[in-house]
């Protein structure tokens, strides 16, 4: 496990959110007097997803409720993001991309951009002392918030893009929630102006969904990844076309298995992904909804690749990450490459 520990790894979907340490949670909860139960236990339990509680996405969500009573401060923010980037570094993350939906964190009175600058506070912190690790964020627009509320959320993201600062910055936009009822086609105006502001385009897209949303999500809001997208194995013209334009899937497979978008006991996709040439990333999602770190994820992939195969899937995920690589400048708009589908 150790050798596992010491491969230079690379994080693209981590959820900011589902990824605080529970002793950070509980002590800030105290410290508030928020605390909903009465000891430590208690609140991991609340925090982290149970046997009896996974195999929907909805389900798992809402272990998303808790910590948001403690990331509506600025310098609440910034604690629990440090202590996320350096747990990343001691797993052997070399190269870290967080995400986060501001909106939902300013329900006390920071405003969109004090809670974007809030997390990269945070970073920026982490990289002083661990400056062996590059950094990002990618902005999340929850889709049951509506595309009006994710052109402002595009918007916010550019003013703190990483080439207009000389720290840690907004790197990507992504949409993220509940994906019934909320097509990627809803989110186009969004995506033009993340795509003109510079930034790279993610979505999490196929998780809950059928394989159209994935192609709505490369032909109309021009993705340069996908997260999760299980269900584009349904389709093998999308498999194509994944492979084809290069659109890497943010593969993450406990988080899978928990929200039921991969059957338990089912071969997970970033095998078949693999096998039809699409380009995969290694994610934990959230490591502490999920009990997961970026070694264990890693760890899952042993009974059928060795240490040198994964070390190679690191090396190439970092080829397609928006922070040393934005999305927008690599490889343009994916919707005016290849042939859609008719």
């Amino acid at each position: 496990m150790q050798e596992l520990v010491a491969v230079r790894k690379v994080e693209l979907h981590q959820h900011v959110d589902g990824s605080i340490p529970v002793d950070i949670t509980w002590e800030l909860m105290s410290r508030h007097g928020l605390n909903p139960v009465a000891t430590r236990e208690e609140m991991e339990e609340l925090l982290v997803l149970q046997n009896r509680e996974g195999g929907t996405l909805l389900s798992y969500l809402d272990k998303f409720h808790y910590p948001l009573w403690i990331t509506q401060f600025y310098d609440n923010i910034a604690l629990v993001t440090e202590a996320i980037v350096e747990a990343a570094h001691k797993q052997g993350v070399r190269l870290l991309e967080l995400r986060y939906s501001p909106i939902i964190h300013t329900y006390a009175g920071l405003t969109v951009r004090q809670a974007i600058s809030g997390v990269l506070h945070g970073m920026n912190v982490a990289r002083r002392r661990l400056p062996d690790i590059e950094c990002g964020l990618v902005v999340i627009a929850m889709r049951q918030h509506g595309p009006h509320i994710a052109k402002i959320l595009a918007r916010q993201a550019i003013s703190e893009a990483y080439y207009l600062h000389n720290t840690t910055g907004v790197v990507g936009f992504d949409i993220a929630g509940a994906e019934r009822g909320n097509p990627p086609s809803l989110f186009r105006e969004a995506y033009d102006i993340a795509r003109r502001g510079g930034l790279g385009l993610t979505a999490h897209a196929g998780e809950d969904e059928g394989p159209n949303c994935i192609w709505q999500a490369i032909d109309e809001l021009g993705i340069n990844r996908v997260g999760h997208g299980c269900s584009a194995l349904e389709d093998r013209e999308l498999m194509r076309r994944l492979a084809k334009d290069h659109i890497l899937v943010e593969c993450c497979l406990t988080s899978n298995y928990q929200t039921g978008a991969v059957t338990a006991g089912q071969r997970h996709p970033i095998y078949d992904f693999l096998e039809a040439g699409v380009p995969v990333a290694i994610c934990t999602d959230n490591t502490t909804v999920s009990n997961t770190d970026q070694t264990r994820e890693n760890a899952l992939l042993l009974p059928e690749m060795d240490l040198a195969a994964i070390t190679e899937l690191h090396r190439r995920a970092e080829e397609h990450s928006f922070i040393l690589a934005p999305g927008a400048a690599r490889s343009g708009d994916q919707r005016a490459r290849g042939k859609s589908r008719t």
